[in-house]
């Protein structure tokens, strides 16, 4: 199902008509609820931030989450959702939360109409949802009970500055806590920055990098079942480096290997890597240490 208006939302799920044609805030305990058993795919063509606790299973491209704690999630226009019934809940059990529909054309000519793309969040999957604390959701709860009350207020020429502040707000504490979730949940972050070194390993110790190339962002954060976005906001806290650097460094290691141990030139080595071009490779290769490849092997004779 598609969404392209707040409007098509509220009808599709029985609600009064948005105050506002081009932001609502919906409370989840009044969203329609599927037969047990049944799913449905949506797409928006607007932003939803919600806030959740509730019974079903969430979709979003080949993973799943569970819903039943309380937990945030992003999703920007176009992207899919998949809402499924567990035949095993129980439909009528308590369900709580908010979500909150913002179309671009509000955001049009604003502060926000750039920099929203700048909160990678959007593009992370369900299953990278931000977990908050109490405290956490009461500060969110609240900016959105300001953000409900402006506009059921009535709307002046300050209300669509006075709204957009504060969602600039909430998304800035929603950075926050996910560096908070980021540094906090260390054994699950930790095994992934385990198995990023091994793939990476494994990846340039085979000798088939010449058909393959090098691999991709998107190849790595597949492999670690996570999304590119997600992966390089949490290899940046941890590491300070996103994905691709440390593609890079991975790629620079296996350099200086085969320049100091082999007498390749520096072409071959450059083909081995998987360059179409050496001199992109020796461009690459300066960039990070400040050497020419050539420079690096005659500092080993």
């Amino acid at each position: 199902m598609r969404f392209k208006t707040i409007t098509d939302y509220h009808r599709f799920n029985d609600l009064p008509q948005p105050e506002h044609p081009l932001i609502s805030i919906v409370d989840y305990a009044k969203l329609k609820q599927f037969t047990s058993g049944n799913s449905v795919s949506m797409i928006f063509d607007f932003y939803t931030i919600s806030m959740k606790r509730g019974v079903g299973k969430m979709f979003y491209g080949q993973q799943q989450y569970d819903f039943d704690e309380g937990v945030m999630y992003f999703m920007s226009p176009n992207q899919v959702l998949r809402l499924e019934q567990n035949p095993n809940d129980t439909i009528n059990q308590e369900r709580s939360g908010w979500i909150f529909l913002i179309h671009p054309d509000f955001l049009w000519n604003t502060s926000l109409t750039k920099t929203i793309k700048q909160y990678e969040f959007f593009d992370y999957s369900v299953n990278e949802a931000l977990w908050l604390s109490d405290k956490e959701e009461a500060t969110l709860n609240n900016i959105i009970q300001n953000i409900r009350q402006e506009y059921h207020s009535n709307i002046d020429k300050f209300s669509q500055n006075i709204i957009i502040s504060h969602i600039e707000t909430l998304l800035n504490y929603s950075e926050r806590f996910y560096n908070r979730q980021f540094l906090t949940r260390q054994k699950s972050n930790h095994q992934i920055l385990d198995r990023l070194e091994n793939l990476l390993t494994n990846y340039f110790d085979k000798e088939d990098l010449v058909t393959k190339g090098l691999p991709t962002v998107q190849h790595i954060a597949d492999n670690l079942n996570a999304s590119p976005k997600y992966l390089s906001s949490l290899l940046k806290v941890l590491t300070g480096q996103s994905t691709q650097q440390h593609i890079h460094d991975k790629l620079i290691d296996k350099a200086k290997e085969k320049l100091s141990t082999t007498n390749l030139s520096v072409s071959e080595i450059a083909y081995e890597l998987g360059f179409e071009h050496s001199q992109s490779f020796s461009k690459l290769f300066k960039t990070k240490t400040k050497l020419s490849p050539l420079e690096f092997r005659q500092s080993f004779n």
